[in-house]
């Protein structure tokens, strides 16, 4: 009698691709918003109760969690995928766009949430091959702060002997079939402030008898700019944006204020609590030097992302080995990430996987209403996933 050969992971990953598919593009067509992502997660748990030898539950009201239970011992692994949307118009034009006008998946947590689905059905079939008990949560409100994983972290069980934790990402902005690994600072601390500019109103033709909120806010905007250039070393990592101005109703008019908000993303702890303070101080200054008052809220977003550096090169590892030579080191991003919140109860690693192909017009940058994958990346997604899985459950991994 003949034996066949086993079948691969990779082989059983790229098997699943019609079902990957199938799951991305409902998901797809179904979007919500964080914290309320209620058809989502029935959908999700929906899906996980189809495969065997897997426990679910619902830790908060829009997050599911599945558990595998492996057939050896092994560290606890915990998996990660967001599942939210973002307030987007999708001006996409193919069959399975946004049904929920105005909401949109333009940040691939549809694909995210098709690749750990995928992966639990790989694990679930074959639970013999598992060390240790893995963990997969489909997370909640990644995109609306303070976020759906320090809700997991703070309000449930959910981190409780988590051994290593890790998840990843698509990317629009790396081709197809890459994955990017990076240990240490991956992703900034997203931070926001909101200015209000308070100057004294009165008819354009007499600028002199008024305190115009408008010159005194750009100003306050270019000064804004020397921070980096001027209060930062050019070897530290950090960002000050300034992205809503608004003032006035009509063209003949000097308004009474203007109110100005933006962002700061830092990796740096020390640099990130100076932030503020190098903010006010030209604020404080500008103003008083025009005759204008102002008002300065600052809140702190995300914690930055720094990758514990053992599970990243593990990960790296099984990047060259899933994918060869599109296994690269990963530039750091100044986006945001609330992935963070899990890093502070276990160690992990957060990666990219390339979805970015322009025959297939999915290079759009993230939050862009043409946002879209291509779907091969998602088969690479499972096969890093599972992999990790696989290796990071080994004793002593």
């Amino acid at each position: 009698m003949t034996t066949l050969p086993e079948t691969t992971s990779g082989e059983r990953a790229a098997a699943l691709a019609p079902q990957l598919t199938a799951w991305r593009r409902h998901l797809h067509q179904h979007p919500e918003l964080g914290f309320q992502e209620h058809e989502t997660s029935a959908y999700v748990a929906a899906e996980l109760g189809k495969l065997p030898h897997l426990t679910v539950s619902r830790p908060t009201e829009t997050s599911v969690l599945a558990v595998l239970r492996g057939g050896q011992p092994g560290q606890t692994v915990l998996l990660r995928a967001d599942i939210d949307a973002l307030p987007i118009t999708e001006e996409n034009q193919f069959e399975f766009v946004s049904q929920n006008e105005g909401v949109m998946h333009a940040c691939g947590h549809d694909g995210h949430t098709a690749i750990l689905l995928g992966v639990a059905k790989l694990l679930s079939e074959r639970p013999e091959d598992v060390s240790g008990e893995i963990r997969m949560i489909f997370q909640h409100a990644e995109e609306l702060g303070p976020g759906g994983a320090e809700e997991l972290v703070q309000s449930t069980s959910l981190m409780d002997g988590v051994d290593v934790v890790t998840g990843l990402h698509l990317n629009s902005q790396l081709p197809t079939g890459v994955v990017a690994v990076k240990p240490g600072a991956f992703m900034a601390a997203p931070d926001m402030f909101e200015i209000g500019i308070r100057g004294r109103g009165g008819h354009a033709a007499h600028p002199e008898e008024a305190v115009d909120p408008v010159a005194v806010g750009a100003q306050v905007v270019t000064n804004l700019q020397h921070i980096v250039s001027r209060n930062v070393s050019a070897l530290d990592n950090l960002v000050v944006s300034v992205t809503y101005f608004h003032a006035g109703t009509t063209h003949n008019v000097i308004p009474d204020s203007a109110q100005l908000m933006g962002t700061v993303r830092s990796f740096d702890a020390e640099l990130r609590g100076r932030a503020p303070q190098l903010i006010e101080r030209v604020l404080k200054g500008v103003t008083e030097a025009h005759g204008a008052t102002y008002t300065f809220k600052y809140e702190k977003g995300y914690r930055p992302l720094i990758n514990t550096d053992w599970v990243a090169d593990k990960l790296m590892t099984i990047a060259r080995s899933e994918v060869g030579e599109h296994a690269q080191l990963a530039q750091p991003s100044m986006g945001g990430e609330d992935f963070s919140a899990y890093l502070t109860k276990a160690p992990g690693a957060y990666f990219n996987v390339g979805s970015g192909n322009p025959l297939l017009e999915s290079d759009y940058p993230h939050h862009h209403p043409r946002f879209t994958l291509d779907e091969e990346s998602l088969v690479t997604g499972v096969r890093m996933l599972h992999a990790a899985a696989l290796e990071l459950g080994k004793p002593g991994a």
